[in-house]
């Protein structure tokens, strides 16, 4: 008889073992998912860049500067590694394509032709989409987290050695205002 609780005993946790096991790596799954999510919608962002900066580059050749720090920023967020490095690098990206939105302002002609319209359009969008998956991979890190954190799957994330995933927060610099200099 007592082997036979013993026995229950053990199998009972086996399955509340695999159970929570599971389920971190369901969520754990699901962050990775989101992650890939925010790099899809980059690399459309940083393949709509180059063909923006061309057509500016035909209407304001001696906006070297401007187009060079989108170049450049672009280059470094496309390098950008983890959460933290890569939240930097987009708000350094963001503010140059601020910036050559700005120099587009000053020429008429480029705010009227229809491939500069048409890539905005699209730049905008992506924006957006990036946006949408920044807080749907956020969302997924607290899921995970919680579960993580939380008694009585904590024990398995230990033993499991589940570790942590840094959220996509805003540079801080990109909390305060935008300076526009004409």
């Amino acid at each position: 008889m007592e082997l036979l609780i013993v026995l229950a005993v053990i199998v009972i946790l086996g399955l509340w073992f695999t159970a929570g096991y599971n389920s971190l790596v369901k969520l754990r799954n699901a962050v990775e998912n989101a992650w890939a999510a925010i790099d899809v919608q980059l690399t459309r962002r940083y393949d709509l860049i180059p063909n923006l900066v061309e057509t500016v580059k035909g209407y304001a050749s001696h906006e070297r500067e401007t187009l060079e720090a989108v170049t450049q920023a672009r280059a470094q967020a496309m390098a950008a590694e983890g959460a933290a490095d890569q939240a930097r690098a987009e708000s350094n990206l963001s503010q140059a394509l601020f910036n050559l939105r700005a120099v587009a302002e000053a020429y008429p002609d480029l705010k009227a032709n229809e491939n500069f319209a048409q890539l905005q359009s699209e730049l905008t969008s992506t924006e957006d989409r990036i946006a949408g998956a920044r807080q749907g991979y956020n969302d997924a890190v607290r899921k995970y987290d919680t579960r993580r954190q939380s008694i009585p799957t904590n024990i398995i994330a230990g033993i499991a050695n589940f570790k942590s995933f840094e959220y996509f927060e805003a540079d801080p610099d990109s909390r305060s205002p935008v300076e526009v200099e004409f």
